[in-house]
């Protein structure tokens, strides 16, 4: 057993991870918990088990058992005491069932029913292996772990006895380096709202949201059109034709929104792949000049600008920003996304090993274009690290205000 502790004191949802051995030659069945004498709560197939039960508050005499395939069974006995309160782990980074490299990142925070507050927290790579424990009520570290598939779980010990955990299911590739997922970032704070007006597009400084030369919001937890049912819609209008609405989030390093502030320059600088996940959805795609999905990379001095942007009114093409013209450069692949419809936009960039941009392919609704475009980033001598990504809505001759939805907006960085 590695997870819940024998007479502790746990919340309504009570993690198990717990594996079994057996000296039949023939292995390990299957392996079960009985949260009662004869009740059989949960089975499973095979040598591990790792699940959550509900259960009401009490204390519970509860029992893990494995069966083997020659007729055999043994049994660890784990008592509990099950407060009903709000203890829990929350995961930053990674994400479950995410694949990482082998640097692997882990961000998370704790909180407690018990009133003393939590003592500290954990990660076991494996069941019953503890690779890193700290005190305190949050953890952010590095784990180097093989490649492989690892059934990992943050576990918080409260000042009461107590314990909750979350399970982490990773796949560990043979890259080097830092590695993370942040999930659903369209549901997370830290995003910053900005009017663009023309000529210049530098962000201006007396624009405020509710205009008149140009309007621009940003509303989470939208239901309704919704994958997740937990959307954003991102609203552009105003007075100014060909305005802009741009929307920028700071996820590692300096200003991070997301727990990530990397005072040490260890994530940063170490890493060189990025993937841009999102879903959007529009009711009038046709008066957007244009949507743009950019991933930026500040570090050594340099800037790192994968610029995407996807004319509509503009012409149904896609572009990508020039870094060394400060211009936008046509690629010839079509942009067409559905209206009234849910889309679906992946893209995958690289910092290469000579430190150049690698814009490596774009793929909307399943249609994969290869670009494999390399150019230098330039060298502002910006004297910070980060790593930021940004959602623009372009507007048109008329300045036409229409919205776009966001969901399961996806940042992955290796």
């Amino acid at each position: 057993m590695s997870a819940p502790v024998n007479n502790s004191n746990v919340a309504a949802g009570v993690q198990y991870v717990a594996t079994a051995t057996t000296t039949c030659t023939k292995g390990v069945s299957a392996m079960g918990i009985y949260t009662a004498p004869n009740v059989l709560a949960y089975t499973v197939n095979g040598s591990s088990l790792n699940t959550e039960l509900t259960l009401n508050p009490g204390t519970y005499h509860t029992v893990v058992q494995e069966w083997d395939n020659c007729g055999g069974s043994s049994t660890t006995p784990i008592t509990i005491l099950v407060s009903g309160g709000a203890s829990q782990v929350q995961i930053i980074t990674p994400a479950n069932n995410a694949t990482v490299a082998t640097q692997v990142q882990y961000v998370a925070t704790a909180n407690s029913s018990c009133p003393n507050g939590v003592a500290a927290m954990g990660i076991y790579s494996s069941p019953g292996v503890l690779a890193y424990s700290v005190s305190g009520a949050s953890l952010n570290t590095t784990l180097t772990l093989k490649p492989g598939t690892y059934n990992t779980v943050v576990q918080e010990w409260d000042k009461c006895g107590g314990a909750a955990t979350t399970p982490i299911v990773l796949t560990v590739g043979s890259g080097g380096g830092p590695s993370g997922q942040f999930v659903n970032l369209h549901q997370k704070s830290g995003w910053t709202g900005y009017g663009l007006l023309p000529p210049t597009y530098n962000i201006c400084l007396s624009c405020v949201p509710g205009g008149p030369q140009i309007t621009w919001g940003m509303t989470q937890g939208v239901s309704s059109p919704a994958l997740t049912g937990n959307a954003a819609r991102m609203d552009v209008g105003g007075q100014t034709p060909y305005s802009d609405g741009l929307w920028n989030n700071h996820l590692i390093g300096d200003f991070s929104s997301q727990g990530l502030p990397d005072s040490g320059h260890t994530i940063v600088p170490n890493v060189h792949n990025f993937t841009y996940d999102v879903y959007f959805y529009a009711t009038n795609i046709s008066v957007s000049q244009a949507i743009e999905f950019d991933i930026n990379q500040f570090v050594n001095g340099q800037s790192f600008i994968w610029g995407h942007e996807c004319r509509i009114v503009g012409g149904k093409q896609w572009d990508i920003w020039d870094n060394q013209g400060q211009k936008w450069h046509a690629t010839g692949v079509p942009c067409n996304p559905v209206n009234n419809a849910w889309n679906h936009l992946v893209i995958h960039v690289q910092r290469t090993s000579a430190n150049h941009l690698l814009f490596q392919s774009i793929s909307l609704n399943g249609n994969t274009a290869t670009l494999n475009y390399d150019e230098a980033p330039t060298s502002p001598n910006l004297n910070w690290y980060g790593i930021t990504i940004n959602y623009q809505q372009d507007g048109d001759y008329n300045q036409h205000p229409y919205s776009i939805w966001l969901d399961k907006l996806t940042f992955t960085y290796w």
